[in-house]
């Protein structure tokens, strides 16, 4: 299994992992999904952190556009003291756990966002939560919003210097919080009747042995694929992570991850096709059986 330079040029035209102003996108869920649709991608998944909010107008503007909305979240999860997030796609949004347990998460938001303001009052730099609520507008609030403050606040010069210096573990702006549990996320995707999707791996820094313990505790919860080309992995990791699954017999999934120009890894459209040897999580979805949905040639 090796990557060879023309692959890499494949256009993707199935993305299952987007982010809109619901989240922490810049773009309304009717303006990502015209995005998608203007960058060739027919199958989109909107998997905005812990709110399906934008679902329903993503899927009436996907429909007019012909393309494939598949309703999607991302939630985060706490696992041994550590955030990851678990893609949940086909999911129902109506499904009562999974309904509830959002608003939960949604609310525990709130309380990180106060606490995350306080340090940075602390350190001299007022206004945040303030500033962060700004850009959340009627979405949730995340790190992201407090990043586009103190970067248009000039007191950094970019997001990553924003998360280098404030935001993360012994940084001022670091507000310790406990998320939903791994098997609390998956039931709820998986009682929804979605598949459950550990995503972008390759960000957590967990090291072999608690990737390990990762991928066999989520397998055992029900858990059913690893993302394993995303906008935020390398080429190298697009191999690693195909192993993995290989290893626990988990399906693997492809998305951009894509947030909005100028936040985001990669642009919608640009990512490679997944490695020969991956069993696709789309390998029997009726979305994905058209002749005019392609998934890019494999990795050979």
């Amino acid at each position: 299994m090796s990557l060879t330079a023309n692959t890499l040029n494949v256009a993707l035209t199935i993305d299952l992992h987007s982010h809109s102003n619901i989240s922490d996108g810049l773009l309304t869920p009717v303006e990502l999904v015209e995005h998608a649709a203007k960058h060739h991608v027919n199958v989109l998944a909107l998997t905005d952190h812990d709110d399906t909010g934008g679902l329903g107008i993503a899927e009436i503007e996907a429909k007019r556009l012909g393309l494939q909305l598949i309703k999607g979240v991302e939630i985060s999860v706490t696992w041994k003291k550590r955030t990851i997030h678990i893609v949940g796609l086909k999911i129902d949004p109506e499904h009562p756990p999974l309904k509830s347990g959002l608003a939960a998460i949604r609310a525990g938001r709130h309380v990180r966002a106060a606490g995350m303001a306080a340090g940075l009052d602390k350190v001299g730099i007022m206004g945040s939560l303030e500033g962060a609520y700004q850009y959340a507008q009627e979405g949730i609030i995340s790190r992201t919003h407090f990043a586009r403050f103190l970067v248009n606040s000039g007191v950094a010069k970019d997001n990553k210097a924003v998360f280098k210096n404030y935001l993360v573990k012994g940084k001022p702006g670091y507000f310790e919080h406990q998320w939903a549990s791994l098997e609390d996320a998956v039931s709820w995707i998986v009682g929804s009747g979605g598949m459950a999707v550990i995503a972008h791996p390759g960000r957590y820094d967990l090291g072999r042995t608690n990737m390990l313990l990762l991928l066999e505790e989520f397998r055992a919860l029900g858990g059913e694929a690893i993302e394993v080309v995303t906008g935020s992995h390398t080429v190298d990791q697009y191999l690693e992570f195909a192993k993995y699954a290989h290893q626990f017999g988990l399906k693997s999934s492809q998305g951009s991850d894509y947030h909005g120009k100028g936040i985001s890894f990669m642009e919608m459209g640009r990512l490679p096709a997944l490695p020969s040897n991956c069993i696709p999580v789309w390998q029997n979805w009726v979305e994905t059986k058209s002749p005019a949905v392609k998934s890019g040639e494999s990795l050979q």
